[in-house]
């Protein structure tokens, strides 16, 4: 007669921790019900389901190097009543990842928009897409190292990945060099139709061009990123519309 500690060893074997953590509830529970084997087996796979998935989900958000999983459900937006609530709950559902389109939160230091922005990323992790979140200084100086040890293309390979790049904290600088601007122009154009992007940025975008050492960089940077979806979370300036 096989008994449920025999059950538990074959299950433990095979890695189904799902199916092995309910299966004393659920066989407890067809006795009590009276349910037909079928449907305990469903309930066990089901078990497992949600196990797998959630493991995933965690694998996603420790991938993706948040400085802090942020959930739109917690935000304060009565802390600023301008940004446009709905909206932003509209792009969580993703839409804007299966146009590659870029997202620009634009706005002054202490109005959420790095909030904002991994809210977005932790949203796009339970759709069960790639997210990476990095500072702009950060990318920078990785890519700089690439350079100077022969693996910048390698290193970039990691931020043309990810189904979303956060850049956090663009333009936190009085001018880039002239590799930055490069750096900055090869992620930009590499990803776009490929993937999409969300920076935060406190300056508005007409702004952002005499920080490029070239004109020529600094429209392509700026502009050859294809549709982008511009945030302002500046009070009563706030707006949110597709460029090309």
């Amino acid at each position: 007669m096989t008994t449920l500690a025999a059950i538990q060893t074959r299950l433990r074997q095979l890695k189904l921790s799902g199916m092995l953590d309910s299966i004393v509830t659920r066989c407890e529970e067809a006795r009590a019900r009276n349910l037909d084997p079928y449907d305990l087996i469903l309930h066990l796979l089901e078990d497992e389901a949600v196990r797998r998935d959630a493991d995933a989900l965690s694998r996603r958000v420790r991938t993706a190097r948040f400085e802090d999983v942020c959930d739109l459900r917690d935000f304060d937006w009565l802390f600023n009543p301008q940004i446009p609530k709905a909206r932003l709950l509209d792009l969580a559902h993703g839409h804007y990842l299966s146009e590659h389109a870029a997202i620009l939160l634009c706005g002054p230091t202490g109005v959420g928009k790095t909030f904002l922005a991994q809210a977005l990323g932790l949203a796009a992790c339970r759709q069960g897409r790639r997210v990476l979140f990095v500072k702009t200084t950060e990318y920078l100086a990785d890519l700089a190292g690439g350079r100077a040890d022969g693996t910048w293309q390698t290193r970039l390979k990691r931020y043309l990945a990810p189904d979303l790049l956060i850049l956090d904290d663009f333009a936190f600088t009085e001018r880039y060099t002239l590799g930055q601007g490069d750096d900055l122009f090869e992620l930009i154009s590499r990803r776009y139709r490929k993937g999409s992007l969300c920076v935060t940025v406190q300056r508005e975008p007409k702004d952002l061009y005499p920080l490029f050492p070239s004109p020529v960089v600094a429209e392509g940077a700026l502009n050859g990123g294809g549709p982008v979806l511009r945030l302002n979370v500046v009070g009563g300036t706030i707006y949110l519309r597709r460029q090309k």
